[in-house]
């Protein structure tokens, strides 16, 4: 694949056929995608956690209310004891990831002690875990018919309200998820 055949900032819109618990109806958001595999955090799979919870476990008082019962989301299946900040703008942390020049990912406490103190960037989703595919196995998967995929657009992603995601993501593309075939075929 060439560079221009990552899929670098854009989403993964679950087909409505896939039915993955870790996926199904999901829209997720690729951070990184190169000749070695691709990792990117799903938007919308709220937890029954908050961010206030987070910030007790990590031993952080939390005194802004609007803060601490901002959702937390299943970002995927890999590694869902650690966490990851999706953020706008990108600014500078300890453990970053730039995506673009205005969206990161962020996995270091500093990024959460900023976002508690009110410094942290202007709109964040934390989430516990991330999707993680290993070489080629995204393209089979694309191949194979269980993703959409559309350039991400961070106002689906930060302003959005959750239960409208994965079908706001597949609006952008014009397509009606409701009208879609779980059959496939090729030219």
């Amino acid at each position: 694949m060439t560079d221009a055949n990552f899929l670098n900032n854009h989403f993964l819109i679950a087909m409505p056929a896939l039915e993955d618990p870790n996926f199904f109806h999901s829209v997720t958001y690729i951070c990184e995608h190169n000749e070695q595999g691709a990792m990117g955090i799903v938007i919308n799979q709220p937890l029954d956690i908050s961010l206030g919870d987070v910030l007790t476990h990590m031993e952080m008082t939390n005194d802004n209310e609007t803060l601490g019962s901002t959702p937390v989301y299943l970002g995927g299946p890999v590694q869902t004891d650690r966490g990851f900040v999706l953020h706008e703008p990108a600014g500078k942390w300890d453990s970053m990831l730039e995506v673009t020049d205005d969206i990161a990912v962020t996995t270091s406490r500093d990024i959460l002690q900023a976002l508690n103190d009110g410094k942290g960037p202007n709109r964040s989703l934390v989430a516990l875990g991330y999707a993680g595919w290993g070489e080629g196995q995204l393209e089979d998967e694309l191949v194979a018919n269980t993703w959409l995929t559309c350039p991400a657009d961070s106002a689906i992603i930060f302003d959005t309200p959750i239960e409208n995601r994965w079908t706001a993501a597949a609006a952008s593309l014009g397509v009606d998820l409701n009208t879609l075939s779980d059959t496939f075929g090729h030219a």
